[in-house]
């Protein structure tokens, strides 16, 4: 009874509120644990389900060492599934209304200086690799946008990529040239790659044997490349940089919202944070 009310809830976040794999299989994994634990204390049921029950369950996970991130992710699981158990009526009380979130420290996400951009574009690499790396920081894209490119979703003559971010919003990103050159020349690689396999797909970045580029494939091109200029660097440190660097020259601020796809503005004024403590870095370190 309790993984069949998951399956369903799943189903509702998949069609009705259109979240991404990842996401969901984030939220199966948090679910079905904890209807494991439930399952230990012989409760069968969501309607058995107490404050006290879920208490006792997050107290188990900072016994097992998870860190307040990884608490406050399943706490939104939980309170997300709880919700929708009492809006269609199978519970008629809400046990997760009250159960509170671990205060988080803020962390400012790693930024990249334009000179250190410059370094890492400058870097001797394959033909995909540099198309990779100058979209990614041409767009600030997620690195599952990145990977999930369709040939069509490409206007190199109009200069913008349309992309389909969290919640399969839809938005048009511009490009600039020196990103263009490199996406020019990689499509001559990609056409050779199917001919030579006698090939077709729809996605835009391929690798060698003619398969989709991964998230996997990206996160570890970016994790050395950034080591050749001593830095540990991800995907989304390229994307950090994209936005600090357009908010330190001026870019208002609902447009890098939009660039970056946000649905909340308070999520890309953390970058307007980031310039700050750069800037007393600069100042500092010339006024030490």
């Amino acid at each position: 009874m309790l993984i069949h009310y998951i399956s369903n809830y799943m189903e509702y976040l998949e069609i009705e509120r259109g979240l991404a794999v990842n996401t969901l299989m984030a939220y199966r994994s948090d679910l079905y644990s904890l209807a494991d634990f439930l399952k230990e204390l012989n409760i069968a049921d969501y309607t058995e389900v107490q404050r006290l029950h879920l208490n006792l369950y997050i107290k188990n996970l900072y016994d097992k060492k998870y860190t307040p991130r990884s608490i406050t992710r399943e706490i939104a699981s939980i309170k997300g599934f709880f919700k929708w158990l009492s809006l269609n009526g199978i519970i008629k009380h809400n046990p997760a209304l009250a159960v509170e979130q671990p205060k988080l420290p803020k962390r400012l996400p790693k930024v990249l200086s334009i000179k250190e951009i410059n370094e890492l574009l400058s870097e001797n690499m394959t033909v995909l690799d540099k198309a990779v790396l100058e979209l990614l920081y041409a767009a600030g894209l997620r690195v599952s946008e990145l990977c999930d490119i369709q040939l069509n979703n490409i206007d190199l003559n109009a200069k913008y990529i349309r992309c389909i971010g969290k919640g399969s919003k839809e938005r048009i990103v511009p490009i600039g040239l020196k990103a263009c050159s490199a996406l020019k020349k990689y499509i001559k690689e990609r056409d050779y790659i199917l001919q030579k396999y006698n090939l077709s797909t729809k996605y835009f970045f391929i690798k060698d044997n003619g398969k989709k580029l991964t998230r996997q494939d990206v996160y570890n091109f970016i994790n050395s490349i950034g080591k050749n200029i001593n830095k540990d660097i991800s995907p989304h440190t390229i994307r950090h940089s994209f936005a600090t660097h357009l908010l330190e020259n001026g870019a208002d601020l609902r447009i890098v919202q939009e660039l970056l796809g946000h649905s909340d503005v308070s999520t890309t004024q953390l970058y307007t944070h980031i310039s700050k403590k750069r800037l007393k870095d600069i100042y500092f370190s010339i006024n030490h």
